[in-house]
């Protein structure tokens, strides 16, 4: 903190706190990290999501004096934007408005900087009046006058990176074959959207967003759990965009009343290939298009990269290892359940075992494991098929998602008669899941009987091993209200998220948070007395099962991941 102190704020730092938008501490840390991160201070503060822009943008027009103009007010198509280079307008981030006479008026975030305004004066050879908005508003506005030459340069990378990669769409089994070219006219949205979803295999990432609004229309991938702003196309190309992952996906592309999903796949190369399940959602402003990628090589099926603890990992391993019976993994979309439940499948996956699962849709494909997608429009159902299950001798069984009664009830009588069957449901917390059983009408015996072990689970982002900082700023007293025991606090040191060329954000790939709770003979006769789930967590914890949240405390003090990150994606118990 000795370094930060030692510089002194300026610019629209300065203007900041002087507004108290800001406290000092928080913007000479801000302005530390934007200067090591060569980025302008006022870009930072709007990535770091403390202030609001529209607050920023106001105490920036108050302080010189100078109009404050919403930018969803200005009609695009009667801007200048001939009259300065696209160049000059990206480095800068200055629009031109309009002209009066010999008069040019330009937008911008940032007036303090003055060689910007002279040399556009320069090249205009107008005189020019700055007028002060969003700088969210203005980077959006920017990416959209451009767009259609950033279409046209991204369909050129993604035309050379194809004679090095070829990428072929490959249609399900029974299906016309569909081709990754199309109409000239549509030639460009090919090549973008090619070059979008190959940059979103290659950086893992988990899911793309389409998101139509009033006046504009953003693309963002989910890596690492968080969502991404990547471009944000001109709004009149939505239509084609979505239009166009409709016909990979063998869709109605006429229908855009309702939902509709659908799925098809992407070749790199002949030994390397991704599935892409695509959902379709109609809102106010067109269609939403979200893209799951179900790559293949991100799953990593060791139970020693999950994030048990030790005694974690061993509960596991000897629930696996019983001849029957039922275990649960339980968390929101996204929390890692499927990669849990297919690294159990994979030390199962032997010779002498048959193993079947049932899931919607399959998303890693083991050879060895006999894998059905189910399909409800022909009654394909996860019903339905555990009944075809009983009469394949199975020894092992997942059921890819307990959603009713039916599944549940089904689900329960092949555990109690001889098969070890694995599941997951939706609730947040294991012992939750009891009561979410129960709730759905299966008897309390049935569940006592069956069940051996509930996990629940989140994923947490990993602090970078390049640059994350550790702390100096928690108190003793910080850190015990945080949860940590006094006996530990002087023993471990806690770092937080800096960035750098390596990760970008400061954090870099993800780990589990788990609730391992094994049901034990305790545990057995509350669920029969129909005790709540409250009861049931006192018992787990007094028997030793830690809550995520304490098991997120535990990454904390072995310097994985961060308090903020924690935070994220647990809530501590009262």
């Amino acid at each position: 903190m000795s370094a930060i102190n030692e510089v002194r704020l300026h610019g629209i730092a300065q203007l900041i706190v002087n507004n108290k938008l800001l406290a000092e501490p928080e913007a000479l840390e801000l302005q530390h990290s934007a200067d090591a991160s060569k980025q302008s201070f006022l870009h930072h503060l709007i990535n770091s999501n403390l202030v609001p822009s529209e607050k920023i943008a106001y105490s920036i027009a108050k302080s010189f004096g100078m109009p404050l103009v919403d930018l969803d007010c200005i009609d695009e198509t009667f801007i200048p934007r001939t009259l300065i280079n696209e160049k000059l307008i990206r480095h800068h981030g200055i629009i031109p408005l309009f002209t009066r006479t010999n008069h040019l008026f330009l937008a911008t975030d940032d007036p303090s900087a003055q060689a910007p305004l002279k040399e556009i004066q320069f090249h205009t050879r107008l005189s020019c009046t700055v007028v002060i908005v969003e700088t969210l508003k203005l980077t959006r506005l920017i990416k959209q006058l451009f767009y259609e030459n950033e279409i046209q340069e991204l369909s050129l990378d993604a035309e050379a990176s194809t004679k090095q990669e070829k990428v072929t769409l490959e249609p399900d089994r029974g299906q016309p074959s569909v081709s990754m070219t199309t109409a000239t006219d549509d030639a460009p949205i090919v090549k973008f959207l090619n070059k979008i979803i190959v940059d979103a295999i290659k950086k893992s990432v988990s899911d793309i967003h389409f998101e139509p609004y009033e006046h504009h229309y953003r693309i963002r991938y989910r890596l690492d759990g968080v969502l991404t702003e990547v471009v944000t196309p001109a709004a009149n190309l939505a239509c084609r965009i979505s239009s166009r992952i409709k016909v990979m996906a063998n869709l109605d592309i006429a229908e855009r009343r309702l939902p509709q999903d659908g799925h098809f796949k992407i070749s790199l190369s002949p030994s390397y290939a991704v599935d892409l399940r695509v959902s379709t959602c109609p809102t106010i402003n067109g269609e939403k298009v979200v893209l799951r990628i179900l790559d293949p090589d991100t799953a990593k099926l060791d139970v020693d990269t999950l994030g048990f603890t030790a005694i974690q990992k061993n509960i596991f391993l000897n629930a696996i290892s019983k001849p029957q019976g039922m275990l649960l993994v339980t968390g929101p979309t996204g929390s890692g359940k499927t990669v849990t439940l297919y690294t159990a499948l994979d030390r199962l996956n032997k010779q002498e075992s048959n193993i079947l699962t049932v899931e919607d849709p399959v998303e890693i494909k083991v050879p060895g494991i006999n894998q059905i997608n189910i399909n409800p429009k022909i009654g394909l159902t996860f019903a339905s098929s555990l009944r075809a299950f009983l009469r394949q001798d199975p020894d092992t069984i997942m059921v890819g998602e307990i959603r009713d009664f039916e599944t549940a009830e089904i689900a329960i009588n092949a555990a109690q008669t001889g098969h070890f069957v694995l599941s997951t449901l939706h609730t947040n917390s294991a012992a939750e899941t009891l009561t979410r059983l129960l709730n759905m009408g299966i008897p309390s015996f049935n569940v006592a009987s069956s069940l051996k072990l509930i996990i629940a689970q989140r994923l947490l982002r990993k602090l970078c091993n390049y640059c994350k900082v550790e702390r100096s700023d928690l108190t003793r007293q910080s850190l015990l209200e945080l949860g940590f025991k006094q006996t530990d606090i002087a023993s471990f040191a806690i770092y937080r998220a800096q960035g750098c060329d390596q990760c970008n954000n400061g954090y870099s790939g993800r780990v589990g948070l788990f609730e391992v709770m094994p049901i034990s003979q305790s545990l057995t006769e509350l669920i029969l007395a129909n005790g709540n789930s409250l009861d049931i967590l006192k018992q787990a914890q007094d028997e030793g099962m830690l809550t995520i949240y304490q098991a997120g405390l535990e990454k904390i003090k072995d310097g994985i991941t961060s308090i903020e990150e924690v935070n994220r994606v647990t809530v501590p118990l009262d």
